[in-house]
């Protein structure tokens, strides 16, 4: 059973919030973490390619290989948009921004900058273990059975919850994460 702090409660209050539009009490929910020093734990991502571990924070730049690995995701993004018909699921992003700003904060997940730094690094048929301090969003799940089938790779995900197994375009949990 997953531990629920007190900083859950807020974060599920903020993204009730958020689903039906009312981004002011979103807002004022997060003013009220920041006020009491209630930080959100950052989505961060590790893989580990020939005994190096290589860690990721959604937005990371840091990485020696950072040029390589953005190419590489948005590579990846734009050749499954076209033959898969990806189309990033931004509602899963809970801030009162742009519609092309959730975009690019969906397409910065550390999660996908590990895959990419994977895809990089691996060949054809590579398993790709990977693993999330978080639990893997909607998005990045459908983005990780698309990676699996349209790059011939298995990819082991162990997020907060549970481990995914996603391989020819299908996720061992059967998309009930």
């Amino acid at each position: 059973m997953a531990h629920f702090c007190l900083f859950d409660s807020y974060v599920l209050l903020s993204n009730i919030y958020a689903s039906t539009n009312r981004w002011e009490d979103a807002g004022k929910v997060r003013s009220m973490m920041a006020t009491r020093g209630i930080t959100k734990v950052p989505g961060m991502s590790v893989i580990e390619l020939k005994g190096v571990l290589n860690q990721f924070v959604a937005g990371d730049q840091s990485h020696p290989e950072s040029k390589d690995i953005y190419l590489k995701l948005l590579e990846v993004s734009e050749r499954l948009k076209v033959e898969a018909g990806y189309c990033p699921d931004i509602k899963q992003v809970s801030l009162d921004v742009e519609e092309e700003d959730k975009e690019q904060m969906l397409s910065v997940h550390s999660e996908k900058l590990a895959i990419a730094f994977g895809l990089l690094h691996t060949g054809l048929g590579a398993t790709i273990r990977i693993i999330k301090n978080l639990r893997v969003c909607r998005d990045c799940h459908h983005l990780m059975k698309l990676i699996s089938k349209f790059y011939c790779r298995e990819i082991v995900m162990r997020d907060r919850n549970r481990f995914h197994i996603f391989k020819d375009g299908t996720c061992s949990c059967i998309d009930y994460w």
